[in-house]
């Protein structure tokens, strides 16, 4: 079944400057991690592998399939006889203070290869300038009334704005042309009342079509010329609404500091706004008044004069990329749209009207395993509705026997459909008429996320998936399914009937199998809804979940086939959705230490995973304790802390499994997780502890993605979740490394520490140098460890000394030559390689390395939840 959203829906804000979208799944972190070092040469052409490489990170903020069809439909929207067709931005001056934010985000649709026309005005920045000359702004009807002296500084005010856009986009490697005249012409607005205030009466598109042409942007301002060549300020937004007209772009873009129009009464943001519909009504609302009516007024007679494939967005600069590469999106979305119909007869739409939908779009009968008579006949069978807009660019068909669940059989949206979003309305108006509703999805299909968005629950095996919304128990689920089943209405194939076959004879591709969103498997059911497990699951709370290795954590879980995440707590995200974790729906919850120590006496959970920054789970630690000593059964949740906290605690055990063994942690109910450098420092030393030169201990030099630096609070997304961002950036490492914390970091304390326990002598504890460097790609670990020697050795027994040190582990690899971050980027182990001694024999110097979020943080968790809760130690753990 084909289905679509819209091009531009509320979703989180991008933060551009750090290039990655919080709060994404693990697959958009590594999308970003791949993109970082190419995003940091400077100055580059629009070449097709940046463009691939670009789009890749497109991937991150939107499904792949979402992102390729926005790509597709935009790029095709120009050619060379009209190049400026694909959008028109307008920048309000308060987003021009953010100039660096800003030309990040036109950047990256440079190097896709689109070329949007650029408007920008410069209000604020007038204003203080006019104001420090002792000029007082005077304003009428909301219009800026310009005198000579005020037109002169606004010209100047306007080239500065513009070269500094411009400026910041060159630097980027962006070709931008700076337009400062030559393409609005204006009478006098009212000469008497406003000053020199221009009304535009021809707009000269010439100058912006050779500027593109030429690969470049333009970068227009909203002056105008008289037909005598007098120069008139113009309202930015009025200019670039007269430049829309004459382009006609499929967007039409309003950045303002805002992010979107808000409701006057509940302060929610207005997600979409369907003229056509609700225009009228939302006039008469009492809260639309003063400048949210004239914006309204505006939109609808800008949208009056363009194609129904035109939309109005207006958000910040930093959803620029989500805004238009994703169903989602990100402000406000304002489109004509249509009215739309429901009727349940062919004949009061047109008989022949839905035959040529059917025979263009279904994808049941363009494959051939359907006919058009077929699926006419079929509606024949039980009572419908047919649902769509008034040009047939979405419809849906409902079967409705009386008394039983209703099935959306068809969804079929056209190409203008998808772009203007007339399938959410569509599937809306479904909604509203049905409390329940079941159908089906191929995966195939373009759209298939958008159905999981839509569904509080799914089945999926072989390829074919069944959606539904309105049913929440899974009994009912199988009692619906079961009589789905014995009438036929939905194909068997969809249907999670009988017990779950082998892959191989299912006929599914290798590897694949049935799961649930909804519920596992009901014992003694004859309808599986997931693989059941051999080994009985664990149930796993999580505190704290925000930051990049919470991410990378409950992606992992998502895979693991004893472990379920069952609690995830954050303060500031509670009551949102847990969107890494995709195994079943979860949402984030506020968990006190109160509730914490309830749950430990009841036994909710199995095990505790701390995600917080160092300092803070005490509390949450002390609470779990007291509400296991309440147990009767005297039996301790697992607890592993993966702050800095436990990692000095006598009585905690330190999970370093290769290096300490397996057994302390089997036994052990509280685990400190080590830190990412401590890792890698450890590793490397620990094969050389026996010829160690006391007089001269080892120093580490290590370099670590920024993302290692942790994370800061980023700007709230347009639902009002919070977002993280990182606390280091690349642009703010200008291409270069960074040392920080040059002596006494704690992760030189943590490894000495606990290489003690391994020297023969344990009153005479070891030390490390350890120097810490942060580079300007997003994750993994380099360090180098200088390591003077006791005595003479050549490079090959150093290297023997490692392989028998780590024969056997699966997660360390030994290579002959240097690691580079290609070798650890993305990877669940530790790899080590180039081993050298100086030319004297006495100092040894080897690298290894690790991704800081994986073996350094949530794959070592993993491997200690695994061993203390008596599973395999690398269940859910991907081994190359």
């Amino acid at each position: 079944m084909l289905a679509a959203a819209r091009v531009a829906k509320g979703a989180a804000r991008v933060p551009q400057r750090a290039l990655i979208v919080a709060g994404q799944r693990h697959a958009a972190v590594r999308a970003v991690k791949r993109i970082q070092p190419v995003l940091q040469r400077g100055l580059q052409s629009v070449a097709q592998t940046d463009r691939d490489t670009i789009t890749r990170l497109l991937y991150s903020i939107g499904t792949k399939r979402e992102v390729e069809r926005y790509l597709r439909i935009f790029s095709s929207s120009s050619d060379a006889s009209n190049p400026a067709k694909f959008a028109v931005i307008k920048i309000g001056g308060a987003v021009l203070d953010q100039v660096d934010e800003l030309a990040h985000s036109l950047s990256f649709l440079y190097r896709v290869g689109l070329y949007p026309v650029v408007l920008h005005g410069a209000g604020p920045q007038l204003n203080g300038i006019i104001e420090s000359e002792g000029i007082v702004p005077d304003y009428k009807d909301g219009i800026r009334v310009t005198d000579a002296k005020t037109l002169g500084i606004a010209r100047r005010v306007f080239l500065e704005e513009n070269l500094r856009l411009v400026n910041a986009l060159e630097k980027l490697g962006t070709r931008a042309r700076p337009i400062t005249s030559g393409v609005f012409t204006a009478d006098y607005l009212d000469k008497d009342t406003y000053g020199l205030v221009g009304k535009i009466t021809k707009v000269d598109k010439r100058p912006l079509e050779a500027a593109i042409r030429a690969g470049a942007l333009p970068i227009l301002t909203s002056l105008a010329e008289s037909e005598s060549g007098q120069i008139l300020n113009v309202n930015a937004d009025i200019a670039a609404g007269e430049l829309a007209k004459e382009l006609e772009p499929l967007k039409i873009v309003f950045l303002n500091e805002k992010g979107g129009l808000f409701h006057g009464v509940t302060g929610k943001k207005l997600d979409a706004i369907n003229l056509d519909e609700e225009y009228e009504e939302l006039m008469r609302q009492p809260w639309v008044k003063y400048g949210t009516k004239l914006k309204l007024r505006e939109f609808k007679e800008l949208l009056d004069h363009l194609p129904r494939s035109s939309s109005v967005a207006v958000i910040s600069a930093d959803s620029l990329q989500r805004e238009l590469f994703t169903d989602s999106g990100a402000g406000t979305l304002i489109r004509r749209g249509y009215k739309l119909f429901h009727e349940n007869s062919l004949e009061k739409i047109g008989p022949d009207r839905i035959r040529q939908v059917i025979h263009d779009r279904d994808a049941d009968v363009l494959s051939g395993e359907q006919s058009v008579t077929g699926v006419l006949n079929d509606l024949k069978k039980s009572p419908y509705t047919i649902y769509g807009d008034e040009p047939l660019d979405v419809v849906a068909i409902v079967a409705e026997p009386e008394g039983e669940i209703p099935v959306m059989t068809k969804l079929l949206a056209s190409r203008s459909g998808i772009l203007n979003g007339t399938v959410d309305n569509v599937f809306n108006a479904v909604k509203k008429d049905h409390r329940k509703l079941f159908w089906t999805a191929r995966a195939d299909d373009e759209n298939r996320a958008w159905h999981f968005e839509r569904a509080d629950g799914s089945f999926t095996r072989s390829g074919k998936s069944l959606f539904w919304y309105g049913v929440q128990d899974v009994k009912e689920v199988e009692n619906i399914v079961k009589s789905f089943e014995e009438k036929g209405r939905i194909d068997r194939s969809y249907l999670p009937v009988g017990p779950s076959a082998s892959p191989s004879r299912a006929g599914a591709p290798s590897g694949a199998r049935g799961f649930s969103t909804l519920a596992r498997h009901v014992p003694g059911s004859s309808r599986g809804y997931a693989t059941a497990a051999s080994v009985q699951p664990k149930r796993l709370a999580l505190i704290g979940a925000r930051g990049f290795t919470g991410q990378t954590l409950t992606s992992l879980l998502s895979q693991h086939p004893h472990i379920d995440l069952t609690h995830v707590s954050s303060r500031q995200l509670e009551g949102y959705s847990l969107d890494e974790y995709t195994k079943a729906p979860i949402k984030y919850s506020n968990l006190s230490a109160q509730d914490v120590e309830r749950m430990e006496k009841d036994g909710e959970v199995d095990a505790w995973v701390m995600a917080l920054p160092n300092g803070v789970c005490k509390p949450f630690v002390d609470a779990i304790d007291k509400g296991a000593s309440a147990r009767s059964s005297g039996e301790k949740s697992v607890i592993v802390d993966l702050s800095a906290d436990y990692r000095f605690e006598d009585g905690w055990t330190y999970g370093l499994p290769e290096l300490y063994g397996r057994d302390a942690i089997r036994t052990s109910k509280r685990i400190s997780n080590p830190g990412c450098y401590a890792t890698s420092t450890q590793l490397l030393v620990a094969p050389l502890l026996q010829h160690i030169n006391r007089q001269a201990w080892p120093t580490i030099f290590g370099v670590s993605g920024y993302s290692g630096a942790g994370t800061i609070a980023g700007p709230p997304a347009a639902d009002g979740r919070p977002t993280t961002a990182p606390k280091v950036t690349p642009e703010s490492l200008s291409g270069g490394i960074r040392p920080y914390s040059l002596t006494d970091h704690i992760h030189e304390r943590e490894a000495g520490r606990h290489l003690s326990r391994l020297f023969a002598d344990p009153k005479s504890p070891i030390k490390v140098a350890f120097v810490p460097t942060v580079g300007p790609w997003f994750s993994g670990i380099i360090s180098v460890l200088s390591m003077p020697l006791d005595q003479g050795i050549t490079a090959k027994e150093v290297r023997e000394l490692y392989e028998g040190k780590y024969a056997g582990e699966k997660l360390i690899t030994i290579k002959k030559e240097v690691p580079t971050l290609p070798d650890i980027e993305g990877k669940h182990g530790w790899t080590v390689g180039g081993f050298q001694v100086h030319s004297e024999g006495d100092r040894a110097v080897v690298v290894g390395g690790l991704d800081n979020l994986l073996k350094g943080a949530a794959t070592q968790c993993l491997q200690n939840l695994n061993l203390a809760l008596g599973y395999d130690e690398y269940a859910g753990i991907p081994i190359a």
